[in-house]
């Protein structure tokens, strides 16, 4: 089943104790951050940001016990969408409660070699996020199947990750 509109929108409202996300690519092409990008990439400053919907949500749902997180993996240098990604957003969703760890593969192997972008809910449900090889989004599939290799997955990625801040505030470029 494909997701999009209500149908997505409803995952989060609805979570009980959990979403969790793996990004697993250097570039995502969102529409609506094409302009805040192209200033990021000629040097121009961007629009500022502060807080979304998204921010809000996370923030409210932190206060109601439940839990957001993600991991990227990454490879330096780092692809200018994820300078973008991590100066633009990374910051102020990890303000607002967001766990946001990061992988980096650069020199070692990727120990989720394979594995694509997914969402997970309460480690109950997975939403595959199918991307085209530039990072435009085609769909969002909910996986029917056993879960029990996507809960592996996050454990894996947590465990061989780092969080945002202190991957960071190592010297890694953000």
């Amino acid at each position: 089943m494909l997701l999009d509109g209500e149908n997505w929108s409803r995952r989060f409202a609805e979570m009980g104790r959990e979403a969790w996300r793996l990004e697993t690519l250097p570039q995502y092409l969102v529409p609506q951050e094409s302009e805040d990008f192209s200033a990021f990439r000629e040097g121009r400053p961007p629009t500022p940001y502060t807080d979304s919907a998204y921010t809000e949500r996370v923030r409210r749902q932190r206060t109601e016990g439940k839990h957001n997180g993600r991991v990227h993996i990454v490879t330096r240098p780092l692809s200018d969408y994820l300078r973008f990604e991590f100066s633009r957003y990374y910051t102020v969703h990890v303000r607002a409660g967001d766990d946001i760890r990061i992988l980096d593969v650069t020199n070692r192997p990727n120990p989720l070699e394979g594995v694509q972008d997914f969402w997970m809910f309460d480690r109950s449900e997975v939403v595959l996020m199918n991307y085209a090889a530039d990072g435009t989004q085609i769909n969002r599939e909910v996986f029917e199947g056993n879960v029990s290799r996507f809960i592996e997955y996050q454990r894996i990625a947590i465990a061989e990750s780092v969080p945002f801040e202190e991957y960071v505030n190592s010297g890694h470029p953000a």
